[in-house]
């Protein structure tokens, strides 16, 4: 019987593999790299490199070029933080170990999915300038669409929240964190874009609408300002799924 005792326990032990992720993410520049990069990218497309997404070329206060770009980022940018999730532990032979403490695969699986989790969102935090800066451009000043904005924002935190699931569930896989990284990525795009891409064949008929099991149109949903449970629900599934999956993985291995 699990006595409260021995729940508080596993907690702690949850929350300290939490903690391990973060540490271990900072303990090195790669941490820093990774966020730095993500940063420097949305800002050189935003700001400086002249094209669809240059927010001052676009003439008018408005984050949809952000909103846009971020989830292709996104898509190596979170690979990138769970590629030694599980294959670190694999490669240097302490998962055997680390299974056998006085916790459960699921919150072994848990603990190291949110400390990834709050990595990413750690890396999104530094965009709420972008906010600030296009509610100072606006004519008149605060001439910005709050609703759509945060409608986005809530979009972008679930869909990091899938591809967390995906890249942890990817590291899983394999002790080799650069085929990690690949397959997390190949999944995340599967997902994101794969589905619109074959529904534009429509290969199914018209009556089957293959773009609603892909992440892009839930997304461009929330994107619009309008919170949708449909679409909460898809990305929690989606999440829900790997996360099982990965638990099952490294029961196996």
């Amino acid at each position: 019987m699990t006595t409260p005792k021995n729940r508080l326990n596993t907690e702690f032990n949850m929350i300290a593999i939490l903690k391990k992720e973060i540490n271990t993410f900072f303990a090195s520049p790669i941490g820093y790299l990774v966020i730095a990069v993500f940063l420097v990218l949305n800002g050189l497309f935003l700001w400086v490199f002249t094209g669809e997404f240059n927010v001052l070329d676009n003439g008018y206060a408005d984050l949809s070029s952000f909103f846009l770009l971020a989830p292709w980022i996104l898509i190596f940018l979170v690979p990138a933080v769970t590629m030694r999730s599980f294959s670190d532990e694999k490669k240097q032979g302490t998962l055997e170990l680390l299974v056998t403490k006085p916790i459960s695969h699921l919150q072994i699986v848990l603990g190291k999915y949110l400390g990834a989790f709050l990595l990413i969102v750690i890396a999104l935090i530094p965009t709420l300038l972008y906010v600030f800066t296009i509610y100072k451009l606006g004519n008149p000043e605060g001439n910005l669409d709050m609703g759509s904005t945060i409608g986005s924002y809530f979009g972008l935190l679930f869909l990091v929240a899938a591809y967390t699931a995906i890249g942890v569930f990817a590291s899983s896989l394999t002790d080799n964190q650069i085929v990690s990284f690949i397959i997390a990525i190949f999944i995340c795009f599967l997902f994101y874009f794969g589905f619109d891409g074959i529904a534009s064949y429509n290969l199914f008929g018209s009556g089957f609408n293959l773009e609603s099991l892909g992440m892009s149109s839930h997304y461009k949903s929330m994107s619009r300002g309008v919170i949708d449970t449909r679409d909460l629900v898809y990305f929690l599934s989606i999440a829900g799924l790997f996360i099982l999956l990965t638990k099952l993985n490294i029961k196996q291995s």
